[in-house]
């Protein structure tokens, strides 16, 4: 066993499990807020532009935003997941068969996005709510989104590797380098004293930023460093293979999936309202936001779900169970820290991305009903996880549906349609509701599914 693995077995297997969790987790939230730096700065910057049209634009482009995360987390979380229970019971070379293969596999999904997503890019701007006032913007910023497709999911699967064995400081490294270029870059590609490409401009700097991300990553596993090898010789893609990545990668990937879904149908009720272009740029503005809050909470899972998967594959039950618990108190104090913050501070949020008064006033209500019972999310959230890892996929798959989907799809069809703007701020707390009460009922269910299929039963 060389160093870079012997360090890698005490952080998971040695550690204590709150010290582990919390060691791997600082890394990995800045990372991710780091990648939320690229949505806000070009946010930002796009107000900047001192055009309502524009901004509304971008507001369109986050339901893609969050399709094509959910499409990276599929096999990138699944992998996570499978190598570290891999890593857990000792099985290297396994470990390094499904990264390797998770890695080649996203190259090729990559490819299909890319293409697909360009040909097919106007209906998919009218499906998500752009307007023909909005619509050509949106297919500029689209358009580079789909070509960060060939970085973005091969990067996102070798970060998730990184993670399984421990070595967050790498893609710590690559994610932070890559959004500290966006914020240089944008101004340079966007305003009339640089290439002068307004929207268009933001977008192409956040693709430039993101393949150097990826080349920084694909440099760290080309030179050996990594614990986890990646090989040519150890891609085996085969039916079996995919399916149990998958299994235990789509309830995460379904999270987002369901994020993309309800603002797209957030920005379809909203355009059957008087000032609908003002409502969807305020939209935009918030949800922008509000991934900061969830990049905090999935940061902290990122930590916690390497810790957990190895001692489950290691059978070790007594820490397997304490990082349950410690999970639980972090995601939930975590939740109610990020609510405090974004309700204090509503109005002077949204002030940093448009003066617009209409837009502020629509900005400001909308971001404090998306976090009014925002433990809901990190509840939800952190049990998927939990299930996942557990070899209960099915379970986690039901819990990754149930916040933005199976409770917030029939609120916002119908209350909006009552109330009007009212019944957009309600939706998202009358599904937290339900969220919650299904989530406390399923807590106990946890331990004894895990015992089981751990054989301790």
């Amino acid at each position: 066993m060389n160093d870079k693995q012997a360090q890698s077995q005490a952080t998971l297997g040695q550690m204590k499990p709150s010290k582990a969790i919390v060691k791997l987790a600082i890394p990995a939230t800045l990372a991710l807020l780091a990648k939320a730096v690229y949505n806000l700065v070009d946010t930002a910057y796009i107000g900047m532009l001192d055009s309502d049209i524009a901004l509304t634009a971008v507001g369109v482009t986050v339901p893609l935003l969050l399709i094509m995360v959910s499409i990276e987390n599929i096999f990138a979380a699944g992998a996570a997941v499978l190598a570290g229970r891999q890593l857990g019971a000792g099985d290297q070379k396994e470990a390094e068969r499904t990264v390797t293969t998770v890695v080649g596999l996203s190259v090729l999904i990559g490819i299909v996005l890319c293409v697909g997503g360009i040909v097919f890019i106007d209906p998919l701007m009218r499906a998500f709510g752009a307007s023909e006032a909005s619509l050509p913007l949106a297919k500029d910023y689209a358009f580079w989104m789909f070509i960060a497709a060939l970085a973005n999911l091969p990067a996102q699967s070798m970060n998730c590797a990184a993670r399984a064995e421990s070595s967050v400081k790498i893609s710590s490294i690559a994610v932070i380098t890559g959004a500290g270029l966006n914020i240089l870059l944008d101004p340079v590609f966007m305003f009339d004293w640089g290439l002068n490409l307004g929207v268009e401009g933001a977008s192409l700097a956040t693709t430039v930023s993101q393949f150097v991300t990826f080349f920084i990553l694909t440099g760290f596993y080309a030179s050996g460093r990594s614990v986890i090898k990646l090989r040519p010789r150890s891609f085996r893609l085969t039916w079996g293979f995919v399916k149990a990545v998958a299994v235990i990668g789509i309830p995460t990937a379904v999270i987002q999936i369901c994020l993309s879904v309800a603002a797209s149908l957030t920005n379809i009720a909203a355009a059957s309202l008087p000032q609908s272009d003002e409502i969807i740029a305020a939209y935009g503005v918030v949800q922008r936001l509000v991934l900061i809050g969830c990049y905090v909470v999935m940061g902290f899972m990122q930590g916690y779900q390497p810790v957990a998967s190895y001692a489950f594959g290691a059978r070790d039950e007594d820490r397997f169970h304490q990082s349950v618990r410690f999970a639980l108190k972090g995601a939930l104090l975590l939740t109610v820290l990020v609510e405090a913050v974004y309700i204090l501070l509503a109005k002077p949020l949204i002030l940093c991305f448009n003066s617009n008064p209409v837009i502020v006033d629509y900005g400001r209500w909308l971001l404090i009903s998306q976090v009014a019972l925002y433990p809901a999310f990190g509840l939800c959230y952190m049990m998927t996880i939990t299930y996942q890892t557990i070899g209960d996929s099915r379970y986690g798959l039901f819990l990754s549906l149930i916040r933005q989907g199976l409770f917030y799809v029939p609120f916002i069809l119908v209350l909006p349609k009552l109330l009007g703007v009212l019944g957009i701020y309600l939706s998202q707390p009358a599904a937290d509701v339900l969220t919650i009460l299904v989530c406390l009922r399923s807590v106990g269910s946890m331990k004894r599914i895990a015992s089981r299929n751990m054989g301790k039963e």
